[in-house]
């Protein structure tokens, strides 16, 4: 069977009967077993994603089948699904299964979508490498000794990989996009609020985003279409209406005013290819037509800790609930309730994640609340207000979406702020709220991709969608 890169292709065999959803299935679980050792997926839903299939085939045979219908998708081991396991790549959570299903989840479910596994991630979504998960490290496809780029490490290695054909992934800090830069494929976060949060674990709620991964940007607008939009089951979800994001993917793309920061391609970290391909797409942006101009951006230096302040505390409080009494892990080694705490939270989680909590707490704590916290709370406002600034004299601001390509495992053990680095690029859209997508933009000389980020002002992923996509084929 050949290879399908979207689901217009798919859904034109499926119509004409060489394909059948089951002969899908069997090619995506082939695939799966023979690059298990990616470590990709955590948990196979094989003979349930083979139900499925079996089903809509008899609904395609019958002309009731949903939009999603030939569309395999996995899910990041943060996603809520109903009477399967949920661990959040942590041994905290040993043994717990999932009492609902999630709102986005819910909704690829209700349009034919088969959820084939469950995708390994760094512990709590915490992570730039994908080297934080109680289950091991996932290996980035094109060179296994190269991370795939976290937090959403596997989801986006199921992608490359042809695991799946969409994977939905978290993104609090850059967690979509940075995976998808290192892995060569596209990464979508969409505007804060823009798609509903039931049935997420928090790591940083004010941050967190449920993301797409896919290859074909056709793909990413028709499941970001299904999933955005208004939901009852939280009160923090947009009612802004959602757009027809696969027929805008055809827009208008002339005369675009483009902005990209300096600050950027100066940064002391930059690669000098990926510099180099930010230019050369930037002089071929000019060529077509568009005006591109660089802007100051001053507060770059800022965003990074602000980032850290904040999601460390909402870490901390978020990850209060998971104390061995409830649900999951409890340390056998407790001999008293203060123990069974402590130990329990002790054994349970990794030491990316103590770490931040502990950080976290501290910003917090009495003495240190102002001067961190409250601070950074102004620090962001005011990130998010230069952002939005230049968003309203430019159509589109272009950044590389990370500072390097993928790099070897163990390479930042001894240097954490260089780990922290990797998301340079990234949170700025994460801490202003904005929309943010990565898309590939070649491979440097070793044939590691590199992606460049395109940002838009709030809920304009039609635009973004529509650009990145044009982006793409100027490539």
């Amino acid at each position: 069977m050949k290879t399908y890169t979207s689901l217009d292709l798919i859904q034109k065999d499926l119509k004409s009967g060489s394909l059948t959803c089951i002969q899908l299935v069997d090619q995506y679980l082939t695939n799966i077993q023979s690059k298990k050792h990616l470590n990709a997926l955590v948990e196979v839903y094989g003979h349930e994603a083979r139900a499925k299939a079996i089903a809509i085939d008899e609904k395609i045979k019958s002309g009731t089948s949903g939009k999603l219908a030939g569309m395999v998708v996995t899910l990041k081991d943060v996603l809520c699904h109903e009477n399967h396991h949920l661990k959040a790549g942590s041994k905290i959570l040993e043994g717990f299964e999932s009492q609902f299903t999630g709102t986005a989840v819910q909704r690829l479910i209700d349009a034919d979508a088969i959820i084939i596994g469950r995708n390994n991630c760094d512990e709590f979504a915490m992570g730039s490498s994908n080297e934080n998960s109680a289950f091991g490290n996932v290996l980035n496809d094109i060179d296994n000794e190269r991370v795939p780029g976290g937090s959403s490490g596997g989801s986006a290695v199921a992608v490359q990989a042809d695991m799946c054909l969409v994977s939905l992934g978290s993104d609090t800090g850059g967690s979509v996009r940075q995976p998808a830069a290192f892995c060569g494929i596209i990464g979508l976060k969409p505007t804060y609020s823009r798609v509903s949060r039931h049935g997420l674990i928090a790591y940083g709620s004010s941050f967190d985003c449920i993301g797409i991964f896919a290859k074909g940007m056709a793909d990413v607008a028709l499941v970001l279409e299904t999933i955005s939009g208004a939901d009852e089951f939280d009160g923090t979800v947009s009612k802004f209406p959602v757009a027809n994001y696969v027929k805008g993917l055809n827009g208008n793309q002339q005369n675009l005013k483009v902005a990209y920061i300096t600050e950027t391609l100066e940064a002391e970290g930059l690669d000098p290819e990926i510099k180099q391909n930010i230019e050369y797409q930037i002089a071929t942006l000019k060529a077509a037509g568009h005006s591109v101009e660089p802007v100051k951006f001053p507060l770059l230096d800022y965003v990074l800790p602000t980032y850290y302040i904040l999601t460390t505390a909402e870490a901390s409080s978020n990850l209060s609930r998971y104390d061995g009494v409830k649900f999951g892990y409890r340390s056998p080694n407790a001999d008293s309730l203060e123990s069974m705490y402590k130990k329990s939270r002790t054994e349970g989680f990794g030491k990316e994640v103590k770490k931040r909590i502990m950080l976290g707490t501290f910003v917090l704590s009495a003495s240190y609340y102002d001067a961190y916290y409250n601070k950074a709370q102004k620090v962001r406002r005011l990130i998010r207000e230069d952002s939005k600034k230049i968003l309203s004299e430019y159509d589109f601001i272009i950044t590389p979406t990370t500072p390097t390509t993928a790099f070897k495992f163990g390479e930042h053990d001894s240097d954490p702020l260089a780990m922290y680095l990797a998301d340079l690029f990234t949170v700025q859209a994460s801490v202003a709220g904005l929309p943010a997508i990565s898309v590939p933009l070649g491979k440097d000389n070793q044939g590691l991709p590199i992606g460049i980020q395109v940002i838009a002002n709030d809920f304009e992923e039609e635009k973004l969608l529509a650009f990145s996509n044009y982006l793409m084929k100027l490539n």
